[in-house]
């Protein structure tokens, strides 16, 4: 643990009442794949069906991805024993950095006492070289059961299922690129798209590191003040081809303190729902409490503010490397380089501008 928390990003959008950041953590170890998040999100939001409710030829799964229409999205992955073993050596080279430490030695403690907090370290199974800074996909691990090798009896196959969804990051690159302010940060710290501004460009698309913001090719919005009322006609309801999507965080339900519609249907409470600094120390206790019974493939992403999108509203707690689970490793905002680019293209300019002067002189001589 770094003790470090994310920035509220409800700062720089200059509210005068902000209020506390809210997110999501996902636990992927309890997840049973039951997809309700999936069904309970499309209902609330009346998502169009994506599918044709036929499952894919490479997993349990009929929707794919997150896309425009499906916000919440289950994978499903299939481990075997030598792949559950890969990603538990993952793991202790994660909280492992072959440091000096103080105090006895790790050979003398004893099997009944609990480990201590170990230091964070490299995040997607690289080389650490600064304890309190984690890598990008954050790998904020509370404690290591290196002390005691003797791990709990184990199946030789697992299924890994983790509900994808929308980062909400601190920086946001969908945010950032829009050129209609059709995305704008909550008070809550979450980006939420509005229907009517958007004009379906796209930019937002490609300034998503996660691939999570789409396009939506089909549907029709229907208001969501006429919920109660009777269901409207078609011809009132507005085509909403090429508008981007993706989730708000229920933010229609945020406004009323109630919680999300995937976290309220999960039945094994894998999706939780509260301020995002209660939901990073939840994520990090449970962290530890893997690593006590000798899981150590336990690791959190998201939760690490140093990281190429200065962490995630939405955290998760994964029992592999990002890449097994479709995340990058290294999240990075595309905007992040803005600077760079523009120091670049400046000197460019520079040397244009100096070549051009000299040659001018140069004719002005002859």
């Amino acid at each position: 643990m770094t003790g470090e928390a994310a920035a509220n990003p409800t700062a720089d959008a200059h509210y005068d009442h902000p209020h506390p950041r809210k997110g999501f953590f996902t636990d992927t170890s309890i997840c049973i794949g039951c997809k309700a998040c999936e069904v309970a999100c499309k209902e609330w939001n009346r998502n169009p069906v994506d599918s044709d409710y036929e499952l894919l030829g490479s997993s349990y799964d009929n929707t794919g991805a997150l896309g425009a229409n499906t916000w919440r999205h289950v994978a499903f992955i299939e481990q075997g024993a030598d792949q559950i073993e890969r990603a538990r050596e993952s793991g202790r080279a994660l909280v492992n950095l072959g440091m000096p430490k103080v105090g006895p030695p790790q050979g003398s403690v004893s099997p009944t006492t609990t480990p201590q907090a170990a230091p964070a370290g490299c995040g997607c199974g690289g080389s650490a070289t600064d304890a309190p800074v984690t890598d990008s996909a954050d790998s904020s691990l509370a404690s290591s059961s290196e002390g005691s090798s003797v791990h709990p009896d184990t199946p030789d196959f697992r299924w890994l299922m983790s509900s994808d969804v929308c980062k909400h990051c601190t920086n946001a690159g969908c945010l950032d690129v829009c050129p209609t302010g059709a995305l704008f940060r909550t008070e809550y710290g979450t980006v939420v798209v509005q229907d009517d501004i958007c004009n379906g460009c796209g930019t937002c698309v490609a300034g998503c590191p996660f691939g999570v913001i789409e396009r939506r090719s089909d549907g029709v919005f229907e208001p969501k003040n006429q919920r109660d009322s009777p269901p409207m006609p078609d011809t009132v309801k507005v085509p909403e081809h090429g508008v981007a999507q993706k989730c708000t965080l229920c933010y229609d339900r945020m406004k009323n303190d109630q919680t999300p519609a995937c976290a309220q249907a999960c039945p094994t409470t894998s999706i939780k729902y509260g301020d995002r600094d209660s939901m990073v120390a939840t994520a990090r206790e449970r962290v530890t409490q893997m690593h006590e019974q000798g899981k150590t493939e336990a690791r959190l992403y998201g939760a690490n503010p140093k990281d190429g999108v200065g962490g995630t509203g939405s955290v998760f707690l994964l029992l592999d490397e990002p890449e097994t689970y479709g995340l990058p490793p290294d999240p990075r905002v595309p905007t992040a380089d803005l600077p760079y680019m523009f120091k670049r293209a400046g000197m460019a300019v520079a040397g244009m501008l100096a070549v051009g002067a000299v040659a001018f002189a140069s004719g002005g001589r002859r």
